[in-house]
């Protein structure tokens, strides 16, 4: 359903630039030091727990975020991660994986007796076949085993609707699918928390708002909030009934109410983040300079909630950083995000202070850990793997299409999505001959296409769960009339607009093209008198068939032109029709070839 980019979604606020004092390389620290008259416990190894009477205790907070049903290691890019060296390279590692996950996190704990485990939204939805096929009812089991203890909602939570995700929270069988192991699905063990996310008519909010872990006289509140800008990504059907507010206000209206029931130490989970100004995720997010710090909705959230939460975990934006934003009575605070998929996650001391209740705040510290694939897998993991694979198997292994090499989905324009926008052009010409064109936003093409096997299907084969993992959402192709002077108007909403801040640039099927002049701004980056459909200018006043998701049709991502499109025609779903084009275009002998990816002519 929702199919917004993620790298590229900013929010309608104005953000600047943000460069924080100085640190280290792969650790976040707001100060090294307590008062000089404490410490935290007796122990001087990592996270030292001390013994009960003493006034400083360390608490470990593991957290991640956006895993997207990953269960499995996710392929190509999406499985990696960039890591910067010593002399100023990079290199990548695999990374991800929920057996490997399982293990890095469990090791992690050993010998924290004070250790919680935290998520910032997106757990499940938009998710490969494994999860998706069966409504994540197999991540939620995932994440139940790894001991998750709280999460925010995420704006793919309600892919499938408020009732679906309350089924998550609190179990019950499907209520069309009905029941897919022998067990009833009993639900998350780990509460959900929506604090800004109402019910339209009660006005209260359709789940937990915060949670508050305890342990002994330890006492560390969480606040969880998703985006406000929600009904923005998702589909109309998925918020119904639903309304969003403002994150900070949230948050601080939450953080009186907590320090009110005598819980000082705050964690916030928030689904929005930023953008740092590098894609290592060990990158010195504190380090000075033109261009360094992080960027994007998280900032000016960051400076305007309370000082009295300590801590913020976000998510949204798939990137990895670990920066200190100052609160708004100018001391910094920790606010991290660890990508995305299970790549990474989060490990966050706490300062417990058992004076005053509250975190000290100056001896946080915080670094970004890799799930490497070089530890055992957990057993309990793969197991559960197995008997999902196995359910899913005779759906999953049919081969749809070959390909002849990797097909990625990075860039400006794709390769994998310029194949995308011609499956659903090919797609609307069959229900309309007169179909001229197809618009694809990238934020719906969730992976690339890879040519090496991920199973037993040979290498170059596109399986049926492979298609899905690419477009998990069930969005149909639908085809709608436009103006001449209406196609040129969403072209230039990918740079104007709510997507002015960061381009949200639709992939665009054979036949169209035109120049995107980054060296300027605005809606004058998209290059009106170079748009061309089959080498021909647009015709203002000539009436175009454009074939869509219906997410773009209902003006969804920042395109509302795309909403007042007329003579709808709706299809089926999206990914039906790319198996239908790979189908027709492909065969073991005769592999489909990457797109050249040259339609989009970018001046730099």
């Amino acid at each position: 359903m929702s199919a917004t980019s993620h790298q590229q979604h900013r929010r309608r606020r104005t953000y600047a630039l943000i460069a924080t004092a100085a640190g280290l390389a792969t650790v976040g620290a707001l100060a090294a030091a307590l008062p000089a008259t404490a410490s935290a416990g007796e122990s001087t190894g990592k996270g030292g727990h001390g013994h009960h009477h003493s006034r400083y205790q360390d608490v470990q907070l593991l957290s991640f975020n956006d895993l997207h049903g990953n269960l499995e290691p996710p392929a190509g890019s999406s499985g990696r991660v960039t890591e910067l060296q010593a002399d100023g390279t990079t290199k990548t590692i695999d990374a991800g994986g929920v057996e490997y996950l399982a293990t890095h996190l469990r090791q992690a704990r050993e010998g924290e007796k004070y250790s919680i485990t935290a998520a910032g939204g997106d757990m499940v939805g938009a998710s490969p076949l494994i999860s998706g096929l069966f409504h994540d009812e197999p991540t939620i089991e995932a994440l139940n085993k790894l001991d998750l203890d709280v999460t925010s909602v995420g704006n793919h939570e309600f892919d499938e609707g408020a009732k679906e995700l309350a089924r998550l929270q609190n179990g019950g069988c499907h209520p069309k699918d009905g029941c897919y192991a022998d067990k009833k699905f009993k639900g998350a063990d780990f509460p959900y928390l929506a604090a800004n996310v109402l019910d339209e008519k009660t006005g209260k909010p359709i789940l937990k708002p915060y949670w508050v872990w305890k342990k002994r006289d330890v006492k560390v509140g969480f606040i969880g909030v998703t985006l406000e800008d929600t009904p923005g990504v998702v589909s109309a059907e998925g918020v119904k009934g639903l309304k969003f507010k403002d994150e900070v206000e949230t948050i601080n209206k939450y953080a009186k109410v907590l320090q009110r029931q005598g819980v000082k130490s705050i964690v916030a989970l928030i689904h929005e983040g930023g953008a740092p100004a590098s894609a290592s995720y060990n990158y010195d997010c504190e380090a000075p300079g033109a261009g360094d710090g992080v960027s994007g909705p998280i900032v000016d959230i960051a400076k305007n909630i309370t000082p009295q939460v300590d801590a913020l975990v976000t998510g949204h934006t798939h990137a990895a950083y670990v920066c200190s934003i100052d609160d708004p009575s100018g001391k910094p605070r920790m606010v991290t995000s660890a990508a995305s998929f299970g790549r990474l996650y989060t490990d966050t001391t706490l300062t417990y202070d058992r004076y005053t209740g509250d975190i000290a705040r100056t001896a946080v510290k915080s670094a970004n850990r890799v799930v490497t694939r070089d530890v055992p897998k957990a057993p309990d993991m793969t197991q559960l793997i197995g008997k999902w694979n196995t359910l899913a198997a005779p759906i999953g292994n049919r081969a749809i299409g070959y390909i002849s090499a990797d097909i990625p989905s990075a860039g400006t324009e794709s390769p994998l999505g310029d194949l995308i926008a011609d499956a659903q052009l090919a797609y609307g010409k069959e229900l309309d001959p007169e179909a001229d064109l197809a618009l694809m936003n990238p934020g719906g093409i969730r992976a690339p296409l890879t040519f090496a096997a991920k199973g037993a299907e040979g290498d170059g084969v596109v399986t049926y769960a492979e298609g899905f993992t690419v477009q998990p959402f069930s969005n149909t192709v639908n085809l709608q009339d436009l103006t001449g002077a209406q196609l040129i108007q969403v072209l230039k909403e990918q740079v104007s607009g709510t997507n002015a801040a960061s381009p949200k640039v639709l992939q665009i099927s054979s036949g169209l093209t035109y120049t995107l002049d980054l060296t300027k701004s605005g809606a004058d980056r998209v290059v009106t008198d170079s748009i061309k459909l089959n080498g021909e200018a647009i015709n203002p006043t000539a009436t175009y068939r454009v074939a869509t998701n219906n997410f773009l049709a209902g003006g969804g991502d920042g395109f509302p032109t795309l909403g007042q499109g007329t003579n709808d025609l709706v299809g089926t779903d999206d990914l039906t029709v790319l198996e239908k084009y790979l189908t027709a275009n492909s065969s073991a002998t005769n592999p489909i070839a990457p797109p050249a990816a040259n339609r989009i002519t970018v001046v730099q």
